[in-house]
């Protein structure tokens, strides 16, 4: 009884063997897969910028406090052209929405530069405050040129800009006067009391 049992589990014939063998060795056919759902997808979809956010603000805040030429070493490390660093510094998301920068990325570069702006002013009023009238005295006249010229330049650095397109920007008043009208000019309705 045991031998049968064997028999019909694991023993079999030198045909069904090599059958069962050309069977597992064929290649598994491919799945037919209907024209409806086949998408081909070419280019970027809308609103998609291929570079993280997180990258494009290291570009960004690197071209503005470091300058152009270590952004573009930078972005060249990463394999990224040197349009979209212009971009990145200008605020903008791409080359194409240029003049239309993002807020998200103008804001953080903003603030950015106005972190470096303040410890670039403790700096300079640290040393400013450090210049005195003693130390002054003993300096020849030409590094006393030098340090005006140097002063000049921060108080020019630090005037906000009114320059526009290469004209000056001045402010500009706009005065209302109401004119007052005399009685006589009114429209004049005669009311009988009698009712």
């Amino acid at each position: 009884m045991v031998g049968s049992r064997m028999a019909k589990i694991g023993v079999v014939s030198n045909e069904q063997f090599e059958s069962e063998l050309v069977q597992l060795n064929r290649p598994a056919p491919k799945p037919v897969i209907p024209n409806s759902q086949i998408f081909i997808n070419k280019g970027r979809k809308n609103g998609d910028v291929n570079v993280p956010e997180s990258i494009q603000k290291l570009i960004g805040e690197e071209s503005a406090l470091y300058g152009r030429s270590k952004a573009l070493e930078l972005a060249s490390d990463l394999g990224i052209s040197n349009s979209s660093v212009s971009a990145y510094a200008n605020g903008s998301t791409s080359t194409a929405s240029y003049n239309k920068p993002s807020d998200k990325l103008t804001q953080y570069l903003t603030s950015r530069k106005n972190r470096a702006t303040k410890k670039s002013l403790r700096v300079l009023h640290s040393a400013l405050d450090s210049i005195t009238p003693e130390k002054l005295a003993g300096i020849k006249g030409r590094d006393l040129a030098g340090i005006a010229k140097d002063m000049s330049s921060i108080v020019k650095n630090m005037e906000p800009s009114n320059m526009k397109d290469g004209s000056i920007v001045r402010p500009q008043f706009v005065v209302f006067a109401p004119t007052f009208n005399k009685e006589e000019s009114y429209e004049t309705i005669i009311v009988n009391d009698n009712f």
